[in-house]
């Protein structure tokens, strides 16, 4: 991912040729990196969003290795993120499949899936509700 695939103020970021707009969370991680990068590397011409120490004085990419060691022991890993915020999605705007397909350029069959847990959760929750009052 480069710096121009962020256009916050037009409130887009571009993943792998796909324009989402980005939740709080993601708007705000990617401040806080932006103002850090800025601070630690103020002089560098790398045009990609994570750099690192390495990286900040040449024009590659941070590594998987780097990207992996960095999100280890989280709770949040790099390959449960994007599942993560799918379901958000699912569950804060509607579980309809077709949005959730344009949103994040997912399969429909992949967006039904998310869709279908989204509901199963929003109606266990309106049940557990229902019980206590």
């Amino acid at each position: 991912m480069q710096l121009d695939d962020v256009d916050l103020g037009n409130g887009r970021i571009t993943v792998v040729c796909h324009v989402r707009p980005p939740g709080d969370l993601t708007r705000q991680t990617v401040l806080d990196w932006l103002d850090h990068r800025r601070n630690r590397w103020p002089n560098t011409a790398s045009p990609h969003l994570l750099i690192t120490q390495k990286t900040a004085v040449e024009l590659g990419t941070a590594g998987k290795l780097w990207t992996t060691r960095a999100t280890r022991n989280l709770t949040a890993t790099l390959e449960r993120l994007p599942v993560d915020r799918q379901l958000e999605e699912a569950l804060t705007h509607g579980a309809g499949p077709l949005h959730l397909a344009l949103v994040f350029g997912i399969d429909e069959k992949t967006a039904i899936r998310y869709g279908d847990a989204a509901r199963q959760l929003l109606a266990s929750e309106a049940e557990e509700h229902h019980g206590r009052s």
